[in-house]
């Protein structure tokens, strides 16, 4: 972070552009187009090379996406940001630099219902194994780890078993084995977790979550803190008697991202600017009525638990702390009596959204094993072990109170 103020909303503000504006616009203007024009053949090649910093062509860099990136590199205070389609495309263009065939990844089957796929079929077409154990035991963690593995890989808070590892501890294990630590840290926004303090490498972020202000774009984040040592990785370990920690941002800029062709469009760049403004605002509202929903439904009978790990009775209640300070996020699950319960439940609610998707403005809610988790093989259900009963819950910007009478009328309870 900028030395002169240490407040995030104040940086994100305040970001200049890399080049003045013709017209003095205060927002960076919308750059729609496909090619930049160059005045020479020298000058063209200078780009194509890297050499100058200027734009040759949308899909490897444009400068609407590049002032969002620059923005997010400020105030994270990660060495290379790149802003890419989704939060999917972020994970998959990470793994596609650090991962090779024969290689594995230490994770845990615990994850959102898409990146387990990811890991456990697409990846494994490609010769790459997913280890998956228990990332809060730092003994498992450490005897998965050999030679092969590119990557430890969690969610800062898993989605949805609300889980919560040791970040540190993980660290100190995957650094002693010279493998980088990955995270992704969508559940909770930079104004509150700082990944360089807990040691971690790269850091993937899906976007369309708290950044862009509503859902109101599809994109994801990919940052770089520049501190792992890319000799020890037997991908980029060449690349690295050159380019150093850069290597893994070299080898994502100048290959994977330009190859697999999921860079961020300039009209979602300039949404999501838009909404890192007034993120760390809508963050806090959430956040702070999400612990106020999830201390009510703990007196609810009819509710058999509730995971959130802002309560003092959680088991992950002082990890998250140490990590997240008083604003653990905007998401919650909570049990029912059965699937079945579950259903009526969601059919009744008025002001809560049937809908996927996490810290949208309104409040949304859904149930995990039969949607996100819904094609999965019996198996596999087993092994990630989403309950039944379970339902997931994003909590919105609306009055906390209308969300609690919308939830007890739906338990078809009055106050």
């Amino acid at each position: 972070m900028n030395k002169e103020t240490r407040d995030i909303s104040t940086l994100i503000l305040n970001r200049r552009f890399l080049r003045e504006d013709a017209h003095g616009s205060i927002s960076m203007p919308i750059y729609s187009g496909a090619a930049f024009e160059f005045d020479t053949a020298e000058e063209m090649e200078d780009a194509f090379l890297g050499k100058s910093g200027k734009h040759t062509y949308s899909r490897i860099s444009n400068p609407t996406v590049e002032a969002f990136e620059n923005r997010i590199q400020q105030i994270t205070g990660a060495a290379h940001v790149l802003a890419v389609s989704s939060g999917m495309a972020a994970i998959s263009n990470v793994f596609m630099t650090v991962a090779y065939a024969g290689s594995n990844i230490v994770t845990s089957a615990h994850l959102f219902g898409n990146t387990f796929s990811l890991f456990l079929f697409t990846l494994k077409a490609f010769g790459v194994e997913a280890r998956f154990c228990n990332l809060l035991d730092k003994n498992d963690v450490a005897k998965n780890i050999d030679d092969k593995t590119c990557a430890v890989f969690t969610e800062i808070i898993t989605n949805p078993h609300m889980e919560v590892a040791d970040l540190k501890a993980l660290a100190e294990v995957a650094h002693s084995k010279k493998v980088p630590l990955i995270v992704d840290s969508t559940i909770i926004p930079w104004p509150v977790f700082e990944a360089q303090k807990f040691g971690v490498d790269l850091e993937v972020v899906s976007g369309t979550k708290y950044i862009s202000g509503g859902a109101t774009s599809i994109g994801g984040l990919i940052l770089d803190y520049h501190s792992f040592d890319w000799s020890n990785s037997p991908r980029l370990n060449i690349l690295a008697q050159q380019a150093g920690k850069k290597a893994f941002t070299v080898k994502l800029r100048t290959e994977i991202s330009r190859n697999l062709g999921a860079y961020m469009s300039p009209h979602t760049a300039y949404l999501q600017s838009l909404g890192l403004e007034t993120m760390d605002l809508r963050f806090k509202r959430a956040s702070e009525t999400c612990k106020k929903l999830a201390k009510f439904l703990q007196t609810l009978p009819e509710i058999k638990s509730v995971q959130y790990t802002g309560l003092p009775d959680n088991p992950f209640y002082k990890i998250s702390c140490e990590q997240f300070g008083e604003y653990p996020g905007a998401m919650l699950t909570f049990n029912l009596q059965d699937q079945a319960a579950c259903y009526s439940f969601i059919n009744r609610l008025k002001v809560i959204r049937r809908a996927t998707n996490l810290f949208d403005n309104k409040s949304l809610i859904i149930h995990p094993l039969s949607t996100i988790y819904g094609t999965l093989s019996d198996e596999y259900k087993k092994m990630v072990e989403v309950p039944a009963d379970m339902l997931r819950l994003s909590v919105g910007l609306e009055n906390v109170e209308d969300l609690k009478e919308d939830l007890l009328q739906a338990l078809n309870k009055k106050r």
